[in-house]
This record gives C-alpha cells, sequence and structure tokens, in this order.
C-alpha cells in the first residue's frame, strides 16, 4: 500500500469538501496510518511544533489584552477616581499610571526607581498608589501604615512614607514604624492610633476587592491607560507603552 506523508493527508483533507474527509468516518486502520504519518512528520519537522506553540502563544496573550482592557474599562472610577488612593506626579496628565504595591515584594522594589524616573522625566504622567498586600503580616503592617500616614499627614508626607518604606530592609514591627515615624517627622502616635481603625480597614478591603475583580494577584501590577501590565517591567518598556497610548 502507497502511503502518502501527513503534510499530503492534511493537504487533502483540506481540499476536499467536510464530507470528503471525515476522520469518525475512517476505519480504525485509516486513523491509525493517518496518525503514524502525522506523528513521522512532526518528528521530522519539530519546526512546526514551534510555530504551532508560538500562534497559540500569540492568541492567549491577545485573549489575555482583551480581556484585560475590557477589565479595566467596566472598573475605570474604581481605578482612576477613588477617593483615598493617594496621587501623585502631574495631577492633570494625559496618562495615568496606577500601581498596586506590596512594601514587601522585591519587583516592586525594583520598579521603585523606574516609576520615579518615568513619572519624573516625562512630566505629564498623573501616578495613582494602591496597596495591595499580600506577602504576610509585614506587608499587611506597612500597607496600614502608608494608607494612616496618608489618612493622618497627607499626601506630601504619605510619598515620604512610601519612599521609606519601598526601601525599608529590617522587619516591620509597630516598634520599627513607630521610629520610622519620629524619623519622617511625622506624628507618630496618631498615624498608630489610625492604623487599625475602621477608615484604614475600608481602604484596605476596596483595593482588595477591587484587585480580585481585575483578576490581580500579584505585584507589582501597573494598568498604564487602557492596559494592564502583569509584573516588572523596565522603564523603556513603559516609556514604550506610553509612547504607543500617545500615538493612539
Amino acid at each position: 500500500m502507497t502511503r502518502l506523508p501527513a503534510a499530503a493527508l492534511l493537504s487533502l483533507g483540506l481540499a476536499l469538501p467536510a464530507q470528503g474527509f471525515d476522520l469518525a468516518a475512517m476505519s480504525e486502520a485509516e486513523r491509525e496510518m493517518f496518525r503514524a504519518e502525522v506523528r513521522s512528520y512532526l518528528m521530522e519537522n519539530p519546526e512546526v511544533l514551534m510555530e504551532a506553540i508560538g500562534v497559540l502563544e500569540q492568541r492567549q496573550a491577545e485573549a489575555q489584552t482583551a480581556n484585560d482592557e475590557a477589565l479595566v474599562r467596566v472598573n475605570a472610577a474604581e481605578i482612576f477616581e477613588d477617593d483615598h488612593s493617594w496621587v501623585g506626579g502631574n495631577p492633570e496628565g494625559d496618562i495615568t499610571l496606577v500601581e498596586f504595591v506590596d512594601y514587601r515584594c522585591g519587583y516592586c522594589r525594583r520598579a521603585h526607581d523606574d516609576v520615579a524616573e518615568l513619572v519624573s522625566s516625562d512630566g505629564n504622567i498623573r501616578l495613582v498608589m494602591k496597596e495591595f498586600p499580600i506577602l504576610g503580616d509585614q506587608s499587611v503592617l506597612s500597607a496600614r501604615f502608608a494608607v494612616a500616614t496618608l489618612q493622618i499627614a497627607g499626601p506630601d508626607a504619605y510619598e515620604r512614607a512610601h519612599d521609606a518604606l519601598i526601601n525599608f530592609r529590617g522587619n516591620i514591627t509597630e516598634e520599627s514604624l513607630a521610629q520610622l515615624a519620629a524619623t519622617l517627622g511625622l506624628d507618630g502616635a496618631a498615624i498608630m492610633e489610625r492604623m487599625n481603625s475602621p477608615e484604614v480597614d475600608a481602604v484596605l478591603a476596596a483595593n482588595q476587592s477591587l484587585a480580585q475583580r481585575l483578576q490581580i494577584s500579584g505585584t507589582p501590577t501597573f494598568i498604564l491607560g487602557p492596559q494592564m501590565l502583569r509584573g516588572y517591567m523596565p522603564l523603556e518598556g513603559m516609556r514604550q507603552v506610553v509612547a504607543g497610548l500617545r500615538e493612539n
């Protein structure tokens, strides 16, 4: 019996009407032959598999991007315009960058200087910070301190506390936070009292709820315009995204 190579079999199947190439209508022997030829072809041409995997990954990435953009649209008010998050950079900027941050996250620390440089050098980016403590008790204490500082002492004090927390390398305890408040010239007693208040609870609960709706499970996660950037992105990558948004 003459055996056609798999590529020829596949081409024949595509060329015939649907009823002319029906795997279900094949005999068991014909199916076995077809499977053997396909396997032989793929073993001899493994680059076909890599090409198929590349197409699959591209389609998955496009689907993820479309899903993320839809999530951002639905939740835009809470992402960009809530009444409890710190806003820095240029409040009137043409593009808003939102960061979900955990102060104990190594990649958040790595991203910190990149974000600061992007906002400073661009001059037209509005920056929004959302505390999203997911790495344990010290993360929660840090987030509570940051939120309490914003509520008690205002945005300038928050910015100093944020920078200090992201660069803090020791253990985060109530004692170390009280000392940090003193170092920053803040009212430590008032901030420590506010940390466990319903007002702080409400902010963290709102951030957690929003992250859940956005399917965010890690930090840092950025929302840049309509796009969601899951994970650390170097400075040049963020600049390219910003340039692309402005072109469109």
